[in-house]
């Protein structure tokens, strides 16, 4: 994976390179990037590039992901193959594999990958053994080390701690990179040991030329682009017409809000969230918590088309019977506050193994009243 296969962010491609010409390489960078944005592939094409300056023909080797100096830490569970105590190392096949079909995949489209997308995916403290271990040895070919972790803010508490040791004493000639989300889910201590590379969203002309080089019409590539929202995995999906989950969380976000809206003052709709709650609580925690992404972008859509900022809206529904501009005016400045709190506090719960049955009742009950907010 090189520079010229990423999309955009020209600027941080050439802060990265000249950072390696001139041989100031701070030991430890933090990427921060949303869903889609690139930073993983940034991050191994620069590892490539700093790897390759002590032989050129290692660039091959970065591209198979199979270079001895370069290690990976993601997300792992126990699936069919790894049943207990999953690490990295045992995933290295799949996760090579992975890289290659989808480089700009997300969290949970890797774990869909090993078959474990009902399961939570976390860094365990063995990785910390791992990491540990690995950096121990002498480089193979005399140096740099890299360490790329992957959705670090899924490190538990007692592996973040042995990470910050590490940091704080690194070997020599090793580099950590951190790929991250939620950059706040992270120990302060060690976002203060490490530089910070925040990532801002792909353009829309950036997405657009990868799919035009895809062989999308330059039509649908405009539009793609402009429903992506600077999210490169979502417009390959739109480019595929991959939109099922999509469908699936719009037909759930619409029950959910008219049965929330018919339920003040009538106790038979209370049965009706009741079903809706059991329904999504019944998948997966990773799709529940895309669910509620996707439930935040539609309030948001709606809050700005409320208030006229019409050139920001792109969200369109397959259901003729919702239209946003209806819904709107009930999505307003005395109400879209609470509901986002709502829905931070749900996607929290979930995170943290919460009843998703519990989760979801209480949401849909709260948005009842909050719905019913009149805009003074």
């Amino acid at each position: 994976m090189e520079f010229k296969d990423i999309l955009g962010y020209d600027h941080i491609k050439g802060y990265l390179k000249a950072s390696v010409e001139a041989g100031r390489i701070p030991h430890a960078q933090l990427f921060v990037a949303a869903e889609g944005q690139g930073a993983l592939p940034m991050a191994i094409a620069y590892a490539s590039l700093l790897l390759a300056a002590n032989n050129p023909k290692a660039q091959a080797q970065c591209a198979q992901l199979a270079h001895p100096d370069l290690h990976f830490v993601f997300p792992t569970a126990a699936n069919d193959k790894v049943k207990k105590d999953p690490v990295s190392s045992l995933f290295m096949t799949e996760w090579r594999a992975f890289l290659q079909a989808q480089p700009y995949g997300t969290l949970f489209d890797w774990l869909t990958y090993l078959g474990v997308e009902k399961k939570q995916a976390n860094i365990g403290v063995n990785e910390a053994k791992e990491i540990t271990s690995k950096l121990a040895l002498k480089s193979f070919e005399g140096g740099y080390k890299v360490m790329i972790i992957w959705m670090a803010e899924k490190m538990n508490v007692q592996t973040a701690n042995k990470l910050l040791k590490l940091l704080e004493e690194p070997p020599e000639k090793t580099l950590f990179l951190l790929v991250v989300e939620d950059e706040n889910a992270l120990l302060d201590t060690i976002k203060s040991r490490c530089q910070l590379l925040r990532f801002p969203p792909l353009s829309e002309q950036a997405i657009k030329e990868g799919i035009l080089a895809r062989g999308v019409s330059e039509n649908k590539a405009t539009q793609i682009a402009i429903r992506s929202q600077g999210n490169f995995n979502k417009a390959l999906l739109l480019m595929q017409d991959k939109e099922d989950e999509e469908v699936v969380f719009e037909r759930w976000f619409i029950a959910w809000v008219r049965t929330a809206y018919r339920a003040k003052g009538n106790k038979a709709s209370i049965h009706g969230l009741l079903q809706w709650s059991e329904e999504v609580s019944a998948t997966g925690r990773e799709t529940q918590k895309q669910f509620l992404q996707y439930c935040a972008e539609v309030f948001r859509q709606a809050f700005l088309l409320n208030y006229t900022a019409t050139g920001l809206v792109y969200m369109q529904f397959t259901d003729p019977t919702f239209q946003l501009q209806k819904f709107a005016p009930f999505i307003h400045g005395n109400n879209i506050e609470k509901i986002h709190n709502l829905i931070e506090e749900a996607t929290y719960h979930v995170e943290r193994n919460g009843n998703g049955k519990l989760i979801f009742t209480d949401l849909a009950i709260k948005l009842t009243r909050l719905l019913h907010t009149k805009n003074n």
